[in-house]
């Protein structure tokens, strides 16, 4: 797997395909693997990037004092942006990467060409309910690496506060395996995810969201109707105040559209970059 050294230290990334540039962005304590379905369909005609982000599943620890609060992780996602010389990217998030592609729009929109952003962190929705127990945990030294020991156990990934509400159909085991591993193999990864784990709170999220009014790229919300996590209407509210966004809706899915509709997925991001210029708001559109 390629990495690059940016400031805040080595990110792992997947690189495939050719053409215009796709930047996907996975959730919490999960890596780029996640995406590989629809990577796999987009591949013969995009270029499709895909970062581990430092979100609890990443190969390599940062440098200690990295920001590893969203706005920070989003920074890092501006910086790889530039490492990679990216331009006019369609950038695409899921799950707590729904909130970082948010705030790099709002703050750092200079390489964005599209946006896409399917089921995840929403306004005050962050983290989602079940999962709110997780910052204060993390101040506890050791808490949160003990609560994860449970996730070893496949028996127990199904459970609401786990990845159990993520997916409608199986749970992608190998993954969540090499997660995992990634996981308790460092304590340097450790020690990132517990910072960014204090660091969940939604008020960075709404500034980012007050900024998305005056954004000016082309915007697709590919939202689950079945998600437990993160609702169909938070796509709705999106769509009203993104100017010109439209949103799609994803049938018989929960959070995880890449791996519950890949096909549909990848077709709603091909149709959504062919038919709309990148960097240009679309004339005349309306939210759906």
């Amino acid at each position: 797997m390629p990495q690059i050294t940016l400031d805040q230290g080595t990110v792992h990334y997947r690189d495939t395909g050719e053409g215009e540039p796709v930047l996907l962005l996975h959730g919490y304590l999960m890596a780029g693997g996640l995406w590989e379905p629809v990577a796999e369909r987009l591949a013969p005609d995009f270029r499709c990037v895909i970062p581990d982000l430092p979100l609890g599943a990443h190969r390599t620890p940062l440098n200690r004092g990295t920001d590893l609060s969203l706005p920070g992780i989003a920074r890092l996602v501006a910086g790889l942006l530039e490492a990679l010389d990216l331009r006019r990217v369609t950038l695409v998030g899921n799950d707590l990467g729904t909130a970082v592609a948010q705030i790099v729009a709002a703050r750092h929109p200079e390489r964005i060409g599209r946006l896409v952003l399917t089921s995840g962190e929403c306004f005050g929705n962050c983290p989602a309910p079940w999962f709110r127990p997780l910052p204060p945990a993390a101040r506890v030294p050791g808490l949160l690496t003990l609560a994860y020991q449970a996730l070893r156990l496949r028996a127990a990934r199904r459970l609401p506060f786990a990845y159990g509400l993520l997916t409608a159909g199986a749970l992608p085991h190998d993954l969540i395996d090499d997660w995992m591993g990634a996981f308790f193999r460092d304590p340097g990864v450790r020690r990132d995810c517990a910072e960014v784990t204090r660091h969940l709170a939604p008020a960075a999220l709404l500034d980012a969201t007050g900024r998305l009014t005056a954004f000016d790229r082309p915007t697709l919300l590919a939202f689950a109707r079945e998600d437990r996590h993160f609702p169909f209407s938070h796509g709705e509210q999106l769509a009203a105040l993104i100017p010109g966004a439209r949103l799609e809706p994803v049938p018989d899915s929960r959070t995880w559209v890449m791996l519950d509709q890949p096909a549909l997925t990848a077709h709603l991001i091909r149709e959504f970059i062919r038919t709309t210029p990148a960097g240009t708001a679309p004339a005349g559109a309306t939210p759906a």
